[in-house]
């Protein structure tokens, strides 16, 4: 099975480290080896500086590109994303073991990952079923609710940010984005990231507040696009996908999934709902309907 790490885009780029590049130790780790990058870091599979080359490599070092240095939106979201990872510590989000923010170079450790990504699972196939793609979900939603209980929002849930284990478990990454759940979002930065097919019409528009909610419907997006293969929007233009976000009438995946349990359906378009109000109100609310939709959905595969 490959094995990657987190990246800012999603998309690894697996690389040996060039011996020019100079980067061998950083503060008390030693660089194994440039396993990804992405448009604003690198990664590096790292052991504890001093460690017997025959030794593991367990941890992941991420590390700000030299050109974003002097960026101040970049090395806030470093430090962000250090704050929460050291600070809220729950099984289904990413943690942050040791961080140098003082001097460039920054850089974050965390425990190496073994598996993929989500994005990268659904890519590759084979196909996910019901059952798989219903607990990847209530995982996730069982992190949204340890950020919603600590008055956060991830605020960039997609499927490159959801790590799957061999076995299943579900770790979600990057947490540089997330938000404090009365704060203003940033349409354009988050387009930038890749986000935009997984957007929340209210952080599009001015005239509702972004909540957990938000977050929500993000991860509808997500099990939509899981089960049917497909976006819910799709469009050439960034506008045009903002529009069907804002205004066009959510799509029954059943459409695409004609075997997708009536049940399951309805929910997946509760959560993809234009108006807050009328989603899921909280994580631990669709951790309950999640949970007995993937109990259901077992029995009728085992049964089946």
């Amino acid at each position: 099975m490959q094995t990657s790490t987190l990246t800012s885009s999603g998309i690894p780029v697996f690389v040996r480290v060039p011996h020019d590049e100079g980067l061998v130790h950083l503060g008390r780790w030693q660089l194994v080896r440039r396993e990804a990058e992405g448009p604003l870091s690198h990664i590096y599979r790292a052991r504890p500086a001093g460690t017997p080359d025959d030794r593991p490599a367990a941890y992941a070092v991420k590390v700000l590109r030299a050109r974003w240095n002097d960026d101040p939106r970049a090395r806030m979201l470093f430090s962000r994303e250090a704050e929460l990872g050291r600070t809220l510590v729950h099984p289904h989000l990413i943690s942050i073991l040791s961080a140098g923010l003082a001097k460039p170079p920054y850089y974050l450790v965390m425990p190496w990952l073994e598996g993929q990504t989500l994005r990268q699972r659904l890519d590759d196939g084979p196909a996910l079923d019901l059952p798989a793609i219903l607990w990847i979900a209530r995982q996730t939603a069982e992190a949204l609710d340890a950020l919603a209980a600590a008055d956060w929002r991830h605020g960039d849930l997609k499927p490159s940010n959801l790590f799957v284990s061999p076995d299943g478990h579900v770790t979600v990454l990057d947490l540089g984005l997330a938000r404090r759940l009365e704060e203003a979002d940033s349409v354009l930065n988050r387009c930038v990231t890749g986000t935009c097919h997984y957007l929340a019409p209210e952080t599009i528009t001015s005239t509702l507040a972004a909540d957990i909610r938000s977050d929500i419907y993000s991860l509808g997006v997500v099990l939509f696009e899981a089960v049917t293969g497909r976006l819910p929007y799709q469009g050439e233009v960034i506008e045009e996908i903002i529009e069907q976000h804002r205004t066009a009438q959510v799509p029954d995946p059943r459409r695409w999934a004609p075997h997708l349990p009536k049940e399951a359906a309805r929910l997946i378009r509760r959560m993809l709902a234009k108006e807050p109000l009328r989603r899921p109100a909280t994580p631990r609310e669709l951790i309950d309907e999640l949970t007995r939709l993937e109990i259901q959905s077992f029995g009728q595969r085992v049964l089946g």
